[in-house]
């Protein structure tokens, strides 16, 4: 992972993120997927499904598919300078995005059983979402997906050359569906424990952002998904606006309750500060801080 030398002026774009979980023999586990090697945001890198909000993800006919209001929505997302519209069409962006790059169709009740190929057909037909979800007659059901985190991304990025406002949802992956990569935006399917990716990831056998690394050490707290949500469903989601800076020529991204941040609540369990160190961020004490 290259470091990003680019001081950045454009504001950052809106996108959503989607935290998909699941109960397993080996205890709760987490969607990553490989975004494709030749991808100009993270190529090669494991992640979240996720991606920027579309003006199409505004649609009335859309919204209007929801299963809560736009009100609703905007309340539960706890932004209140946010237009009710747009973070309305952040959940929007969610279920899409994830369902683009997993095949996963986020917040279907248990007893439907939405014809996911049919969607598929529709939406590579040249229907957009809201003919699609139309023509299908389904719904965008939202109960589900939980605001977790919002991760605003500094000038001074370190891993892109692009700014990101994204808000992070969590949820369990719906009965009966089955993740898979889409070969064009992503190439792998990895379900795995928060702890057994961090090890894999020190070990460098995949390849991780800073905020994939802090929100595995997040969930890598929790036994099991119902622990995650209920402890989702209680707080709301805090803003994590990392702050990079150069120590004895290492670049180092400090995050809210370290000493050198200007927030002093801490945001998240874990190290507070990540450094780039051997092209990869590493944090000052090893493996044992991201595990411990």
């Amino acid at each position: 992972m290259e470091l990003n030398t680019e001081i950045i002026t454009t504001p950052p774009l809106d996108s959503a993120s989607v935290v998909l979980l699941r109960d397993h023999a080996e205890g709760m586990q987490v969607l990553l997927l490989r975004r494709h090697q030749a991808s100009n945001v993270l190529g090669g890198a494991y992640v979240f499904p996720g991606g920027k909000l579309d003006a199409a993800d505004h649609s009335p006919a859309l919204l209007a598919r929801l299963s809560q209001d736009a009100a609703t929505l905007h309340q539960r997302l706890a932004e209140p300078e946010l237009p009710e519209e747009r973070a309305a069409a952040l959940f929007v962006a969610a279920i899409r995005e994830a369902f683009e790059e997993s095949r996963v169709l986020l917040g279907q009740a248990h007893s439907e059983t939405p014809d996911l190929q049919a969607l598929q057909n529709a939406l590579a037909q040249g229907h957009s979402w809201s003919e699609a979800f139309q023509k299908l007659s389904l719904q965008l059901r939202t109960d589900a997906l939980v605001p977790w985190t919002r991760w605003i991304t500094p000038r001074q990025a370190s891993v892109t050359n692009k700014r990101f406002d994204t808000r992070f949802f969590i949820t369990r992956v719906p009965d009966g569906q089955t993740a898979a990569h889409d070969n064009h935006e992503t190439t792998e399917t990895l379900w795995i424990t928060p702890r057994q990716a961090l090890i894999r990831y020190w070990d460098r056998q995949i390849e991780l952002a800073p905020p994939q690394i802090m929100s595995l050490v997040h969930l890598a707290r929790h036994p099991n998904t119902d622990s995650v949500l209920a402890e989702a469903r209680c707080r709301k989601p805090p803003v994590i606006e990392p702050e990079p800076f150069d120590q004895d020529g290492i670049r180092t991204i400090c995050y809210p309750g370290d000493p050198r941040h200007s927030v002093a609540q801490v945001a998240f369990p874990g190290p507070s500060r990540l450094m780039y160190k051997n092209k990869r961020f590493e944090p000052e004490w090893g493996l044992a801080a991201l595990l411990d």
